[in-house]
């Protein structure tokens, strides 16, 4: 029992350290263009660089091990194509009146905009923090001298996530706690993940699905950022800040990844 109660507290602190980049956005005082260009360009930094340099590389690394080198990688890059085809259809088949993707140009549309783009931002890194969680959980069982620094890690690089969550939530709606919610939420898949992977999961997670699943949440990352992060950022008419972001945001991201190398 004592194992189990470790396995889940580190599982739990590296997810609820999602929220932690949501409480930043909480308490920052000034949120005007300047701010949202930057951190909305952080943001994309963030998922491009978490989603081609981690995600894909897991996705490829369990495909490899199951079907072997030749067909791994090509189901890889299929499983990431396949994510970007699938977000990208669910965004075309929205109603243009409610669709906020087709209205660049007035405040309304703008703000309905930017509250689709939190939420498909929270539910993506949601979905990578599901099986993450479970990895991070069966890791601890089996040697808790490991996980330890793998959910330090974790928690490092899930805060600029948070992040990435909160900002266009409350850009959307001016509501701080809201956008807390939101990033706070996504992080408690990580613990749903460990205790939905031990009790239910464990059998049916391949290599195989654990890798088409991890690939196609990249390719969907990657499009949120293409298509809606960075679009949105130089909208603001600060090009260059929002360059500045996508840097900062993957430079940090490559810092909490290295740090536990």
């Amino acid at each position: 029992m004592n194992e189990l109660l470790f396995a889940f507290g580190l599982t739990l602190f590296a997810g609820l350290s999602t929220g932690l980049g949501g409480l930043m956005v909480l308490l920052a005082k000034n949120t005007g263009a300047r701010f949202l260009a930057t951190t909305l360009g952080f943001s994309a930094g963030v998922m491009i660089y978490v989603a081609l340099v981690e995600i894909y590389a897991k996705a490829q690394d369990a495909l490899v091990a199951d079907l072997g080198a030749r067909p791994g990688a090509w189901a890889t890059a299929g499983g990431f194509f396949a994510g970007i085809v699938l977000i990208a259809v669910i965004d075309r088949l929205v109603p243009t009146r409610v669709n906020p993707h087709e209205y660049p140009h007035d405040d309304d549309g703008r703000h309905r905009r930017l509250m689709r783009m939190g939420t498909l931002t929270a539910v993506a890194i949601a979905i990578h923090n599901f099986p993450e969680g479970f990895a991070t959980f069966i890791t601890a069982l089996q040697d808790p001298t490991i996980a330890v620094p793998v959910a330090v890690a974790i928690a490092l690089h899930n805060i600029p996530e948070g992040v990435a969550v909160a900002v266009p939530i409350h850009q959307a709606t001016g509501n701080r706690r809201k956008a807390f919610g939101y990033a706070f939420l996504s992080g408690l898949a990580e613990p749903v993940g460990a205790l939905l992977g031990y009790l239910a999961l464990r059998p049916f997670l391949t290599d195989a699905l654990f890798g088409v699943v991890f690939a196609g949440v990249a390719g969907i990352m990657v499009f949120i950022s293409l298509d809606k992060l960075l679009p949105t950022a130089r909208e603001y008419d600060e090009h260059h800040l929002s360059v500045y972001g996508l840097v900062a945001g993957m430079a940090v991201m490559a810092v909490s990844l290295l740090l536990f190398v």
